[in-house]
């Protein structure tokens, strides 16, 4: 079996070639990568084992909504955005705006329905070879639910409520995830463009906010040292202005959508 090295954007990824189907197959060689999900004793939304599922994570304003609107145009690509409208209206209530406002109270709430409707994305039917979500369930816990939580601003028993949700739905229900695309971004960049962008509930949003996300996803993507990871990941740096974004999309396109042939 022959590899190759290839690098995307000064990130280094080992490429295994299969012999007999000459496929490209993405292996992280460090990585702590969760075991494939069994779906025997799981319940499994019918033929989605069978098509690719790339989650592209990073930091609030990484850049996330500019790379999907870039594979959106790729016909056998289908592209989920969060859900961030169910989020900001659930029956006449905008629990992201109460959990900017006071996460000790609201947190668990918000994270909760977060839960709920990253699960029910991942589980929607597919319509097209390969899904593109916008972050994950395991970001929604690993990152954001943590965060919270090491900040002292989630109770312990909020905590573990959340996590013993999470656990019961990764034991019990299968999603798989192919390939992790991680937008690397500095938090000064990050906070920059919320500032140009002006969404109403993270104008509350401070640079300290910013930090303790970025250090979360680097200690899980990048250290590999702290939850499973459910797939390989891919990084691309993304401090970059939203020209430059497309270049490095474009130059990663074909091992992004590589993960189709896994």
């Amino acid at each position: 079996m022959c590899s190759d090295m290839l690098v995307a954007g000064g990130s280094v990824t080992l490429m295994s070639r299969c012999p007999t189907a000459g496929c490209l197959r993405l292996i992280q060689s460090r990585a702590r990568i969760s075991p494939p999900h069994v779906t025997t004793g799981k319940l499994v939304q019918n033929g989605m084992e069978k098509k690719a599922v790339i989650c592209i994570e990073g930091n609030i304003a990484s850049g996330k909504t500019t790379c999907l609107k870039y594979f959106e145009k790729t016909s056998n690509v289908k592209v989920l955005t969060e859900p961030i409208s169910k989020w900001r209206n659930v029956r006449g209530h905008n629990p992201l705006a109460l959990m900017y406002q006071d996460p000790e109270r609201w947190g668990i709430t918000l994270q909760t329905y977060v839960q709920l409707t990253m699960l029910d994305t991942h589980l929607s039917a597919m319509t097209a070879p390969i899904r593109m979500i916008e972050r994950s369930i395991f970001s929604a816990k690993y990152i954001f639910v943590e965060n919270l939580f090491r900040s002292g601003k989630m109770p312990e028993v909020d905590y573990a409520v959340l996590s013993e949700w999470f656990d019961w739905i990764t034991t019990n229900i299968s999603i798989p995830v192919d390939l992790i695309v991680y937008l690397q971004t500095s938090p000064q960049t990050c906070h920059e463009r919320l500032k140009q962008r002006c969404r109403e509930e993270e104008k509350v949003i401070p640079l300290e906010y910013l930090e303790s996300v970025h250090q979360l996803y680097e200690d899980w993507l990048i250290k590999r040292n702290s939850s499973p990871l459910p797939a390989p990941v891919l990084v691309i740096p993304a401090d970059h202005d939203p020209q430059k974004m497309l270049q490095q999309f474009e130059e990663n396109r074909e091992k992004i959508l590589a993960a189709s042939y896994r």
